[in-house]
């Protein structure tokens, strides 16, 4: 036995040392480039799957990031252009937003992925498919926001042409699952928490859901930008940390 863990604790201090032999020294670790700047604005942006650009001061200061700015505009949360004018140095907007700013020559570039799975599209007994959304109504949130944009590309991607074949519901008045729930319109792309409300209650049925079902699933819904003016981008460095251009 006491060959055997000798045997043990050689093998161990042998695969521990050449672990150890493939990481840089100490020192080399510890020694990080200096950021070229130390300023950097965000947007404020109260949205659910934005709030978390609220809540990364202490991280950027642990980056060296000493003046981070909370910048407050009021703009639709979908808005591109207040990055696009370098008012703020990061945003996180939907993907299909950005592609429409982008298209207008805003100065963009997309760094990363966020995340994915944020909508649900509900429907009534008579509505089994994005395809037999033909001749119905569906509701968003407002036109230009991003759901109707992701809806429109869906919906297209089955041969529908959403223009002509849908009729579309976004009331400011009144919110789109309400009108839901009421059935008062055919169809419902939600977004949580309303998609965990519907399916607690019992209320119509999952036609889509984008963190699941191909191929929508294998695409980011939001996504990191950042504005590429030299005066005051900001680009992504191989060692993880972020820098001016």
């Amino acid at each position: 036995m006491a060959t055997m863990l000798s045997r043990r604790r050689f093998l161990s201090s042998m695969a521990l040392a050449g672990i150890t032999s493939t990481l840089p020294p100490l020192g080399a670790r510890a020694a990080e480039p200096i950021l070229e700047t130390v300023t950097i604005k965000l947007p404020i942006a109260p949205a659910i799957c934005t709030m978390p650009q609220m809540i990364t001061e202490q991280l950027l200061q642990a980056e060296g990031f000493t003046d981070i700015r909370f910048v407050d505009e009021l703009l639709p949360p979908h808005d591109t252009e207040q990055l696009a004018r370098g008012d703020v140095d990061l945003m996180v907007n939907y993907a299909s937003n950005f592609i429409l700013g982008l298209d207008k020559g805003e100065a963009s570039t997309l760094l990363a992925g966020v995340h994915v799975g944020c909508f649900v599209l509900f429907g009534h007994k008579d509505v089994h498919s994005i395809a037999g959304l033909r001749g119905k109504t569906v509701g968003v949130p407002g036109f230009g926001s991003g759901p109707d944009l992701l809806l429109t590309v869906m919906a297209a991607e089955v041969g529908l042409n959403p223009k002509k074949d849908m009729h579309w519901i976004a009331d400011p008045a009144q919110k789109p699952k309400d009108l839901f729930v009421d059935g008062k319109i055919d169809a419902f792309l939600g977004f949580p928490p309303e998609p965990q409300e519907l399916r607690a209650k019992q209320i119509g049925r999952v036609i889509f859901d984008t963190a699941v079902d191909r191929p929508w699933s294998q695409y980011f819904c939001c996504m990191l930008a950042g504005n590429r003016d030299s005066s005051g981008g900001i680009r992504s460095q191989p060692s993880g940390r972020c820098e001016r251009s």
